[in-house]
């Protein structure tokens, strides 16, 4: 990313978890932020933290909330603007029915299709 951006980036969101902090709050400039949301990796802790492991400036801050943390009007606007194509979402794959979220979840965790794997479930 510093090869791109030599300042770093303003925010980093990071979802692959512990093993990927150290590196995402390296691509993150001074006064930036990266939200630790996840462990997509498994790993839940880093073996001897230490704070100064967090460069000068940067912000670390987490969230593990709930989709009810999420105020329906704030919902609504951005399913809108996905609707009217101001917000593009890149779908990887769409799976019908509880019988291919085993197909879904090894497909994600492959990692060769870029972009959200949705489930509908069929009523």
């Amino acid at each position: 990313m510093r090869a791109l951006l030599s300042d770093g980036v303003d925010a980093a969101l990071e979802l692959v978890g512990c093993s990927a902090l150290a590196d995402t709050l390296r691509t993150v400039r001074r006064h930036g932020t990266v939200c630790f949301t996840g462990a997509l990796a498994g790993q839940w802790t880093i073996p001897d933290f230490t704070p100064f492991m967090i460069p000068n400036g940067v912000r670390l801050t987490s969230y593990a909330g709930e989709a009810a943390d999420l105020p329906a009007d704030v919902f609504a606007h951005q399913l809108h603007a996905i609707a009217d194509g101001r917000l593009k979402v890149p779908v990887a794959k769409v799976y019908h029915g509880l019988e291919q979220v085993r197909d879904a979840q090894a497909d994600l965790e492959s990692g060769t299709t870029p972009g959200k794997h949705v489930v509908v479930l069929d009523d």
